[in-house]
């Protein structure tokens, strides 16, 4: 048994308070001093099927999820059938005494602890209240004292009133007890807290990419609810009265990305979230953002395609997608975090980005980012790093003293147009789709003037990578090694786990991650790679998606790769299995 990483799982079905159940133990775990990363499966219904969510433990950072499970907690028996496997040797399962845990599991090794959870909270509060049971079941078995859960059921209840919350602390301290009585002797997975820590967050990708882009001055989104975008546009939208958001549910992903196109051209700091099925009614209103060089932020939370394909489950499918989506060439930037703090970051560059180069900026985000959390310190997130770039913006001042006519698609060297607001008697123009003259008016289709504009808008992307406004690949490991793996995105996580277990065990491993995918980084690329021996890529998809562009665009042949396009995200384990084949 792993005492120093425990692996808890919670499963059961649709409706059973699954996810309340694992907040709810994720965070008195947290304030124990303790770092846990919870990655949650969940299957695409209302009510009903097979749905689990692991929280990983431990004194140290964690970086990604597990296959492996020390503790399950079953709340239904579908839960034993199907997890009940995955239980580690010297593990245990948690359940109600009404479910019955196969001998096969026993023999094995597999303790099995059935508790009267809900018969504890029909007697001490009410049936709804067995999860609260479950929960306090589990902190006892672990031994974590009982002030952690006693006081997350006063914050999560005390709204209700006080006798509901006396009632769940007696429920919760009959389950603790009893699981600390008829646990295993000798506590093989006991939890010492770290009462020295400092507190931390509990964060998942999509609401840091929130926060950063209140940081970054975001006031307007626009959206169509489509799993896993949607908490993206939930959390706007829940906190819009107290940023001065304007939030817009609309009829569709046509009109999100028009709205948010439209309300960018005005001025705000406007963006779309939807996932790859809605990008996909997004791209003429993406080419009307480029024609019109409007800096519109979009975000794509994959999932797996095509059509509706797994809509709860995670891939990382659509990248190649992003950079050709349109018709046409025209310049964008593609932004793929891959961590917590990628994502806060992420937030506030990509309207910075947007606006400094005229154009859109996609963020490539995924399910299993959207929705995996994992505790941070309070200053993981470079909050005092964030700023406000407006690019080539002409304020109403710079207007009042223009001696010239105002060209809103002015031809200038670095392919940056000065830009104005609608309104001003100074700036008159047009947000033309037809290809345009400097001055905003139809081209009447004149071969030169139109290669002059293409022109200038691609000149946009030689700029970017001089600039120094994307970043480079960054590399974990040791410099010089056997084999380097190559990942982007969300893959970072189980990838940086694997480098630690490999190198471990005796085999001199690193990893390359790149999080700023276009234009494509082909020199940082080929600086960061120049040494490695051996190079595998690791990425989410069925076709290497990425290993295309890192041959195509830097010349670099990988010698290997590790897929995964099964809807579910990377683990250590599968990473390492894949590659012994």
């Amino acid at each position: 048994m792993i005492t120093n990483d425990l692996a808890i799982r919670i499963g059961g079905e649709a409706g059973q308070g699954l996810e309340s159940s694992g907040a709810g133990l994720a965070k008195a775990l947290a304030r124990a001093g303790l770092h846990i990363f919870v990655h949650q499966s969940y299957m695409s219904r209302i009510r009903g099927g097979h749905n689990w969510a692991t929280i990983r433990v431990s004194p140290t950072p964690l970086w990604g999820p597990t296959d492996r499970v020390d503790l399950l907690l079953a709340l239904d028996q579908e839960t034993i059938r199907q997890d009940g496997p995955d239980v580690a040797p010297g593990g245990a399962i948690i359940c109600d005494e009404s479910l019955t845990v196969d001998a096969a599991l026993v023999e094995r090794g597999v303790h099995a602890i059935p508790l009267p959870l809900n018969a504890i909270a029909k007697e001490k509060g009410t049936p709804v209240m067995a999860n609260t049971a479950a929960s306090a079941a589990v902190a006892g078995l672990t031994e974590l004292p009982f002030r952690y859960i006693e006081g997350v059921i006063h914050d999560n209840f005390k709204k209700k009133g006080a006798e509901v919350v006396a009632q769940n602390v007696a429920v919760a301290r009959a389950a603790y007890d009893l699981a600390v009585e008829r646990g295993p002797a000798g506590c093989a997975y006991c939890l010492t807290p770290d009462e020295s820590a400092p507190p931390r967050m509990i964060l998942n990708g999509n609401d840091a990419f929130c926060v950063g882009a209140v940081l970054g001055g975001c006031n307007f989104i626009s959206a169509y609810p489509m799993t896993p975008s949607t908490s993206i546009f939930q959390w706007l939208m829940g906190h819009a009265e107290e940023y001065g958001i304007v939030a817009k549910q609309v009829e569709d992903e046509i009109a999100a990305v028009c709205m948010a196109t439209g309300a960018a051209h005005a001025g705000a700091r406007a963006m779309a979230s939807t996932s790859g099925g809605g990008f996909a009614l997004m791209v003429e209103g993406l080419g009307l953002a480029a024609m019109t060089e409007t800096p519109l932020v979009l975000v794509d939370a994959q999932r797996p395609g095509p059509s509706t394909g797994m809509p709860t489950r995670t891939e990382q499918g659509d990248l190649l997608f992003l950079l050709r989506a349109s018709p046409g060439d025209f310049p964008r930037i593609v932004l793929a975090p891959g961590t917590i703090e990628e994502c806060f970051a992420a937030g506030w560059w990509a309207f910075n980005l947007a606006e400094r180069y005229q154009t859109p900026v996609l963020v490539l985000t995924d399910a299993f980012q959207a929705n995996a959390m994992r505790t941070l310190d309070t200053d993981a997130l470079d909050f005092a790093g964030v700023y406000v770039d407006r690019g080539a913006f002409l304020t109403p001042a710079d207007l009042d003293a223009l001696d010239e006519v105002y060209l809103r698609y002015k031809l200038t060297d670095s392919g940056i147009s000065p830009r104005a607001l609608p309104g001003h008697p100074k700036a008159v123009f047009m947000g033309c789709s037809d290809e345009h003259r400097e001055d905003s008016h139809f081209d009447d289709e004149d071969p030169a003037n139109r290669v002059a504009q293409a022109d200038k808008r691609l000149r946009k992307l030689d700029r970017i990578w001089a600039e120094a406004d994307l970043r480079p690949p960054t590399r974990y490991g040791p410099p010089k090694v056997d084999i380097t793996l190559v990942e982007w995105g969300s893959s970072y996580g189980p990838v940086r786990e694997t480098v630690d277990r490999l190198n471990a065990e005796g085999v001199a491993a690193n990893q390359v991650h790149f999080c700023d995918l276009w234009p494509f980084p082909v020199e940082a690329a080929r600086a960061a790679l120049q040494d490695a021996r051996r190079v595998v890529v690791v990425e989410g998809n069925a076709t290497g998606q990425f290993e295309f562009l890192l041959q195509a665009y830097a010349g670099i042949h990988a010698d290997g790769h590790v897929r995964r396009y099964d809807g579910r995200p990377f683990t250590p384990e599968y990473i390492l299995a894949h590659l012994d084949r």
